[in-house]
């Protein structure tokens, strides 16, 4: 094990020109978020544009379109281990790469949101009080940390043998892949009941948010997934097939029809109900008086929606990588929008006594966003680095000349 810790921090630490130069751009990316987290930290969080009336954002807004990029790792697992399906299988490792960034990105999203980073604590066992079984923040940190940490194991366990030239152990390797189901179905399911179990807030008060939050999820991760795929396959000499990608995108078109139709559900309950609690939905759908700031970030995003739908549904399109990845894409900004910004703003927004805070990131919280993203990319940049020679079978152990007789050369 210390061998293959030391040959892959060489493996990260060496490379070409265009990869020292995507390292430095995310070394400066989370050179600035350490600025703004700083400052953050020396101010309080008055200085982001949160406010009372508003206090969860960007970063919860993040954190909730993340977890669902983690929990999409799901969608490679279930053809590839229990249909059997092996072009998908190939990837699947890839999907669990994406997984672990994903979750250190939420985590870095909460870490920041927290305002004093030593509230931390109250989530540890023993040394806080994280209230469990009651509290759902709880349960929501314990399947996010257990979801982290099977996803390693897995990815541990299968480069570590086959960098040494052994095939991963399957009574280890499968149970543990398919343990992830459930869990990643939990992560997002646990984090919907955070928002539904909020009587006060009837934006998020529903019963159909969990089933809202899976189909979307299922939707957006695989769009980042088949992307990034295609960015490996041109830059990296991995065999990534082209069935595998098409099918992904089958997926996402039936996942993205499920999120259209229970968006539609929840808005036809809201307006044809018209009952007081209209003016949440109504807030980002049609505007309050002055107050339109969230109505052309709803409608571009069911535009968006919509459009990735109809491009994904037809295989014609699927099947040409010009318009399956603008499918690809207008998922993104389309769940994002949706799920990453209004829910979490619009649920907030007018408060309990009618305020309405019209809220916008600020300089501070961009800037930290920067820093995590720039984090996670960097996570995910040395695990595919080290990853993608062990499975493409030119890196191993019988083909590397050990650390310490390199130094006595």
């Amino acid at each position: 094990m210390r061998r293959f810790a030391a040959e892959c921090l060489r493996l990260v630490l060496s490379g070409g020109r265009a990869y020292r130069a995507w390292i430095a751009f995310l070394l400066c990316a989370v050179a600035v978020g350490i600025v703004g987290y700083v400052h953050q930290a020396r101010s309080g969080l008055i200085a982001t544009s949160l406010r009372d009336e508003v206090s969860w954002g960007f970063y919860v807004g993040n954190f909730t379109f993340l977890v669902g990029v983690a929990a999409a790792a799901v969608m490679l697992v279930i053809p590839a281990y229990v249909y059997h399906w092996k072009p998908i299988k190939e990837v699947v490792v890839l999907g669990e790469l994406l997984a672990i960034s994903a979750l250190v990105m939420c985590l870095l999203f909460v870490l920041a949101d927290m305002g004093r980073p030593d509230r931390f604590l109250h989530l540890v066992p023993l040394l806080g009080t994280p209230n469990w079984p009651g509290s759902l923040l709880a349960w929501d940190a314990l399947v996010l940390n257990l979801y982290l940490a099977l996803n390693a194991a897995v990815v541990l366990h299968v480069l570590h043998r086959t960098f040494h030239g052994r095939e991963p152990d399957r009574r280890f390797f499968v149970p543990l892949v398919l343990l992830g189901i459930p869990l990643a179905i939990g992560i997002h399911t646990v984090t919907a009941f955070l928002f539904s179990g909020m009587v006060a807030r009837p934006y998020w008060n529903a019963s159909i948010l969990a089933p809202r939050f899976l189909a979307s999820a299922f939707a957006s991760g695989p769009a980042v997934m088949i992307v990034l795929f295609q960015i490996l396959r041109r830059t990296i000499p991995f065999p990534i097939r082209d069935e595998a990608l098409w099918k992904i995108a089958e997926l996402m078109a039936w996942a993205m029809f499920v999120n259209l139709f229970l968006l539609g559900a929840e808005l036809f309950k809201e307006f044809y109900s018209a009952t007081e609690h209209l003016r949440f939905t109504a807030h980002v759908w049609t505007g309050l008086g002055p107050h339109r700031a969230l109505v052309p970030f709803a409608w571009t995003g069911l535009a968006c929606s919509v459009a990735a739908f109809a491009l994904l549904l037809v295989p014609a399109t699927r099947r040409r990588f010009a318009t399956l990845n603008a499918g690809c894409v207008l998922v993104w900004i389309g769940v994002y929008l949706e799920k990453g910004f209004l829910l979490v703003v619009g649920g907030l927004a007018p408060d309990p006594l009618g305020v309405v805070h019209d809220y916008r990131p600020g300089a501070t919280e961009l800037a930290v966003a920067a820093g995590v993203f720039g984090a996670g990319f960097l996570v995910f940049t040395a695990l595919v680095k080290i990853a993608v020679p062990i499975l493409y079978g030119t890196f191993r152990a019988e083909t590397v000349t050990p650390v310490a007789e390199r130094l006595v050369a």
